[in-house]
């Protein structure tokens, strides 16, 4: 590999834009292995949990809600940020509990993966979720969702068909497909 593959990136100056909730903007200038500079637009999240929550009888529970950033309503699987100082594996039940109402027996972590790493930190943790039982949901008082369950098939189905378009879940259910068909 050449050296200037090597050599990374360089902070030169970071300056923040915007502090919130659950996003923070940043612009960096940064120095390129060359020596040439140029600007870096990044956002930085807590990170998140993606739960694919599996029946017995291999059925998908799912939500549905509207997404203002695209203007329209997803299908995707349960899924939720960090909270400061929690591990994926305490977010992962309190976000399937939250968004469905669910708890599961049987936990498995599966894999994480980056969303946008070309200008957001953002990870996901990836869990698959087995040994449901139903119960009251607790939602956040800004979350307006419908919980959906269908066959896996149908969910991957509707993947392929274009009806389901969120990247994290169809990373999710074709990680299960991977793991019992």
């Amino acid at each position: 590999m050449s050296e200037t593959l090597e050599k990374p990136e360089r902070v030169i100056k970071s300056q923040p834009i915007y502090d919130g909730r659950i996003v923070r903007f940043r612009v960096d200038t940064i120095e390129l292995p060359d020596g040439r500079t140029t600007i870096r637009e990044i956002v930085n999240t807590p990170g998140a949990v993606t739960i694919i929550p599996l029946t017995d009888d291999r059925q998908v529970r799912m939500v549905r809600q509207y997404r203002s950033a695209i203007g329209k309503y997803l299908l995707e699987l349960p899924a939720g940020t960090l909270q400061p100082g929690e591990t994926p594996e305490e977010a992962a039940p309190r976000e399937l509990a939250e968004e469905t109402g669910d708890r599961a027996t049987h936990w498995r972590y599966l894999t994480s993966f980056y969303t946008m790493p070309g200008v957001c930190s953002e990870i996901i943790h990836l869990f698959l979720a087995t040994g449901l039982t139903v119960g009251e949901t607790n939602r956040d008082v800004d979350e307006t969702i419908e919980v959906i369950t269908l066959p896996l098939e149908q969910a991957l189905d509707m993947v392929k068909s274009g009806l389901i378009c969120d990247a994290k879940t169809i990373v999710g259910l074709f990680m299960a497909q991977m793991l019992i068909m």
